[in-house]
């Protein structure tokens, strides 16, 4: 098998005017980087093809370190829909240097289901990354200018809330002190967060348009003076700045797949830390030239599901027609107990007790009223008997189920997964969104519905920093916001290394982050943090340049 890399190169590629032209797009409306890159302005989205075009959402088990193949299989999907002779488009995130140089290596599919040019797109794209951690750490510096000068005057800052970003996993940026010696600030802790957790990238996700962009600016809460009122981003006076700067960035990207069919990637946050989900603009725009639309959330249903539906669909309005969730035998048997070492063995034991998570993932999506197609990613070494046991435990519970061969195969190794999508949507579409919590139960009560009825905990701690910010959002608007919860993504629990089901467990939250833009309120269970390190062995070791050509991104 040639390697990702390898395929992506070997790809003729469409120049980006003609890909949007065959979705409809008029090329002069086209803002290329490049020839195979382009933005495709905001003013083109239109509402009533959106209502008339059908929204998928492809979701997963929970991730094991094996890897599950999410985007793979969204991207396969959009292929095997068109290869059938539906007009689809795929819709996904863009990927953050941070993991592409740490774990990953990329983050743009695989196989001969990719988004390419995927070196461009795995490193500065058409810039929208950069311009988010340039807007954030601008504000940084503006706040702390801020603070140098109104000393003395009773206009002090008493609590910072505000930190700083880059697009890099680097543990040693979490905690720091900034401002020592003479002349140069204020001394005072502070930090950073990767920039896919910035508040200003769940804006730009979620911003409606410019004006709404510039709106939610403002709003950024980045402290509280010494009088106890908060302090905002519109007291600072820098609004029109920050926006000026975040100008390009919100116009949705244009690329395409390995079979040249038009894709869109705009924004980037992780749904471990944020909300996990593209921009709504991009899925809009997607869906007014798609007739299906393919996007996808991050991790497994319980971080990126949850959160497109409570947040992303909430406040947009977007429903999905039809969720497809993502398994594959090696994920099934880690979470069944098989050793990590055997997971490519045929183990039908394992496999058998593994379907629990799958179980528990199904429950969810129908309390939301999702329809749900099983996806099948199925791997060379997966053997017959144990596909048919996921068949077969898919029928029983009233499931579809279909297998994905798209890495290998491409739009044709969908062809099945896209029948059954198509087939699910024509008789027996997703009822009403289910949310769930209501906007007006306070934070505890959302925290611990999205515990109880999602994770499976007994109930919600909240450790004594989230006490302190609680006290602040009581009797406020922010009380009213969605939560999002930052958590691992290899369980239901805030407990990386419980597999499987987590049962009756107790899920303490030990911080709030308060996103007042972005209209949500974060809150960080167990040791989650917003600033990933790098491993022992980071891929950053495989990826150089040899003959002008990029090796390691894969």
């Amino acid at each position: 098998m040639k390697s990702d890399i390898q395929i992506a190169r070997e790809t003729p590629l469409k120049k980006i005017k003609d890909v949007a032209e065959s979705i409809g797009i008029d090329r002069d409306e086209v803002i290329s980087f490049g020839r195979h890159m382009a933005k495709i302005p905001l003013h083109l989205i239109d509402q009533e093809k959106i209502d008339r075009s059908n929204l998928i959402l492809v979701t997963a088990i929970t991730a094991t370190k094996a890897g599950i193949g999410k985007t793979t299989v969204s991207i396969g999907l959009a292929l095997g829909l068109n290869k059938i002779g539906k007009k689809a488009i795929v819709a996904l995130r863009e990927p953050s240097l941070g993991p592409v140089f740490g774990m990953k290596g990329g983050a743009a599919g695989g196989g001969y289901a990719q988004v390419l040019p995927m070196e461009n797109i795995n490193l500065h794209f058409t810039g929208d990354f950069h311009a988010v951690t340039t807007a954030h750490n601008t504000i940084s510096a503006l706040l702390d200018n801020y603070i140098f000068r109104v000393r003395g005057t009773g206009e002090e800052i008493k609590d910072v809330l505000w930190k700083r970003v880059l697009d890099v996993n680097d543990r040693s940026l979490r905690y720091i002190v900034t401002g020592l010696g003479p002349g140069n600030g204020i001394p005072q802790e502070g930090g950073f967060d990767i920039t896919a957790a910035s508040e200003l990238m769940a804006i730009l996700c979620l911003a409606e348009n410019e004006d709404d962009l510039r709106r939610r600016i403002e709003n950024i809460l980045l402290g509280y003076r010494i009088n106890g009122e908060p302090f905002t981003v519109k007291d600072l006076g820098v609004a029109g700045a920050i926006t000026v700067l975040m100008k390009d960035a919100i116009h949705p990207n244009l690329v395409q797949t390995t079979e040249n069919t038009a894709a869109f990637l705009h924004g980037g946050p992780f749904a471990n830390i944020a909300h996990g989900c593209n921009s709504v603009l991009a899925t809009r725009m997607a869906m007014t030239y798609g007739d299906y639309v393919v996007t996808e959330a991050g991790f497994g249903a319980d971080l990126g599901a949850e959160k497109f539906f409570n947040i992303k669909c909430r406040k947009s309005g977007l429903r999905p027609k039809l969720t497809v969730v993502v398994a594959t035998a090696q994920g099934l048997k880690m979470h069944g107990g098989t050793p990590e070492k055997m997971i490519k063995e045929p183990d039908l034991e394992g496999l058998k007790k593994g379907l629990e998570n799958l179980g528990k993932h199904l429950d969810n999506l129908a309390g939301f009223g999702q329809s749900v197609v099983v996806a099948f990613n199925k791997y060379a070494f997966d053997t017959a008997e144990e596909i048919d046991m996921v068949r077969t435990f898919c029928h029983e519970r009233g499931v579809s189920f279909a297998v994905n061969e798209a890495f290998t195969n491409g739009g044709a190794g969908a062809v099945e997964l896209a029948e059954a999508v198509v087939d699910a949507i024509g008789s027996r579409p997703s009822g009403e969104l289910k949310f769930t919590y209501d906007d007006e139960d306070d934070v505890e009560t959302k925290l611990a519905k999205i515990a109880t009825h999602i994770y499976g905990a007994r109930d919600v701690v909240m450790g004594e920093k989230a006490l302190k910010k609680l006290k602040l959002i009581e009797g406020t608007p922010l009380e009213k916001m969605p939560v999002c919860i930052a958590k691992t993504q290899y369980s239901f629990s805030a407990d990386p290394k419980w597999y499987g089901v987590a049962k009756d467990f107790r899920f303490k939250i030990n911080d709030l982050v308060i996103n007042r833009g972005s209209e949500f309120i974060v809150a960080i269970a167990g040791e989650m943090m917003r600033m990933p390190g790098l491993p022992a062995d980071p891929q950053a070791k495989r990826i150089d340049i040899v003959n002008g050509e990029v090796e390691g991104l894969s």
